[in-house]
């Protein structure tokens, strides 16, 4: 008799749950805490009653801990210095969406040589994430993979979903039970309404099937989450950070019936993919800001300790400090960056 399940399927492995992950590499009640109040204090961002700025700045991808580690300790002393003014978030992205192939990020391939030991990936994710954490740095990451999360998200004070899956009813309904603030991005074409519908969407009550912490299939039942914004990135089309693009995305969201809260990545389409342009935007907002635009709360960059970006030809012989992926801002002109802007908003 023919089989008619699995047939394209070459093996399989089993994954520790995440009661067993969460117990064999612990959080704590300081994390706990310190992880809640990052949470609480973005929310208050989106909803105006901290009149900082959010920038959520880090690494396109995180390819090695040791570099991110290292990251974390400079933007921790730089947090310090501005925090009257800017609320610091690191990025921590582990996933990464890819057009077509590629790496797709520290949590599925760790070795980078096709070994997908997705087990090792989560263990270092976790581990990471208890780290950035001890050191008080708040962290933001990219959810795609619908099972991740259980093992993870505990972890994570802002979680973005990206430009390709925006559209995903998955993501939706998973985003409306996360229970941190969900920025949405537009469509890998610019197209914003796909992020606002993502929002009213994510905001409303699901139900959906997934992984409980235990391990079982189950079904989750949700009561939407209220922190749902806008990230405007850019598309094939070009930019959408103008004032224009600005005023056009705060009416649509307020016919939606959405509060208007725009955080507007600077790489991406907005850069063109120069890292070098991120200013050019992130300068542009601040101005937008100073001339009283108001739905504008947050900005994101993608920096790295060094510069530029670097190819995966051998796994062995990478540099720590550079990306894999998107070519990044390196620290010196993130740090000018970020003075400049706490400069300005102090003004």
């Amino acid at each position: 008799m023919p089989e008619t399940s699995n047939i394209n399927i070459s093996g399989q492995a089993t994954l520790p749950t995440p009661a067993q992950m969460k117990s064999a590499i612990p959080s704590s009640p300081d994390i706990k805490e310190a992880v809640w109040s990052s949470r609480n204090t973005i929310e208050n961002i989106l909803i105006h009653k901290d009149k900082r700025h959010l920038i959520i700045v880090g690494p396109c991808s995180i390819h090695n801990t040791e570099g991110a580690l290292a990251y974390a300790e400079r933007l921790k002393r730089l947090r310090r210095e501005v925090a009257d003014r800017i609320y610091l978030v690191m990025r921590v992205y582990f996933e990464k969406p890819r057009t077509s192939l590629g790496w797709k990020g520290l949590i599925y391939d760790p070795d980078m040589d096709g070994s997908d030991d997705i087990e090792k990936g989560l263990k270092l994710a976790r581990n990471l994430l208890l780290e950035i954490a001890q050191m008080g740095v708040a962290a933001a990451s990219e959810v795609l993979d619908p099972v991740t999360p259980q093992y993870i998200i505990d972890l994570v004070s802002w979680a973005a979903i990206g430009a390709r899956t925006a559209e995903s009813q998955t993501h939706r309904q998973l985003a409306s039970g996360l229970s941190m603030p969900i920025g949405f991005k537009n469509g890998t074409d610019g197209n914003i309404q796909v992020a606002i519908e993502a929002i009213r969407t994510a905001a409303s009550t699901h139900s959906f099937i997934g992984v409980m912490n235990d391990g079982r299939v189950g079904v989750f039942k949700t009561r939407g989450n209220r922190f749902g914004h806008l990230v405007l990135r850019g598309g094939f089309m070009g930019p959408n950070y103008g004032a224009e693009y600005i005023a056009f995305a705060r009416e649509l969201m307020k016919k939606a019936g959405i509060t208007p809260n725009i955080i507007v990545d600077c790489s991406h389409g907005n850069s063109f993919k120069k890292p070098e342009k991120q200013g050019d935007v992130l300068l542009d907002i601040l101005q937008q800001i100073g001339a009283g635009e108001t739905s504008i709360t947050g900005t994101m960059l993608e920096s790295n300790l060094k510069p530029g970006s670097q190819k995966i030809n051998d796994p062995n012989n990478l540099d720590p400090e550079i990306s894999v992926t998107d070519a990044c801002l390196g620290w010196d002109a993130t740090e000018s960056l970020i003075r400049q802007a706490y400069a300005a908003l102090k003004r």
